[in-house]
């Protein structure tokens, strides 16, 4: 009988942490591989405008990148080289999106490069997406929970990941760039629990330029 209550309870722990929809780690992340369709979502522009993205109905191939917030400096970075890229793609025939846990009205604001701000800001910023929920980042397996100690550290240097998102989950993604063509499947993905070390953008316009290449 003992056994069998032992056997009983860790078969009840094991399905509570199978059930979790976040990793405790970002070096823990595993997320949706190429060949691998992604799942339906929407997302939120700067204005609350729905963005929704149909697997089963996408007018064209895309490229989703997933980064921690406009509070991150290398976020910033990151997604100013990536806009030295985003027109090439475009008149490729891709849309280009940048998502990350801020909610809609903090997209822009929390930007700390004043010329990218700026530059989005001319631009009405609907390539910055907002998934403050987390739903997105964990529907692709790469969301994980900042520790406490963490958390209160940030809120130390002046970032407030609640205020942030709107939310008390305190999850980021670990920044990820994902291809998908227009079947919905992953064509591309990269994804770095090193939160310093990003795609190169040339990279990224090679990996497309032979997606259309295999497509044609």
């Amino acid at each position: 009988m003992k056994l069998l209550t032992t056997l009983f309870l860790t078969m009840a722990f094991s399905s509570i942490i199978s059930a979790k929809d976040y990793f405790d780690q970002a070096e823990q992340v595993t997320p949706l591989l190429s060949g691998m369709t992604i799942p339906a979502f929407t997302a939120l522009t700067p204005n609350g405008e729905q963005v929704v993205f149909d697997p089963a109905n996408l007018s064209k191939p895309f490229v989703l990148t997933f980064y921690r917030g406009g509070w991150c400096p290398y976020c910033n970075t990151h997604l100013g080289e990536m806009r030295t890229m985003e027109k090439k793609l475009i008149e490729m025939g891709f849309d280009v999106f940048f998502i990350s846990p801020d909610q809609p009205s903090f997209l822009l604001e929390s930007l700390k490069d004043q010329d990218l701000k700026a530059e989005l800001k001319a631009e009405a910023g609907h390539q910055l997406l907002s998934d403050a929920s987390m739903e997105i980042s964990k529907a692709f397996k790469i969301a994980f929970k900042v520790d406490d100690e963490t958390a209160e550290k940030y809120k130390k240097w002046g970032i407030d990941l609640a205020k942030a998102s709107g939310y008390n989950h305190h999850l980021l993604p670990a920044p990820a760039v994902f291809l998908v063509g227009k079947n919905g499947v992953i064509q591309f993905q990269y994804v770095n629990p090193d939160y310093k070390i990003r795609l190169a953008p040339s990279i990224l316009h090679a990996v497309a330029a032979d997606y259309l290449k295999r497509t044609k």
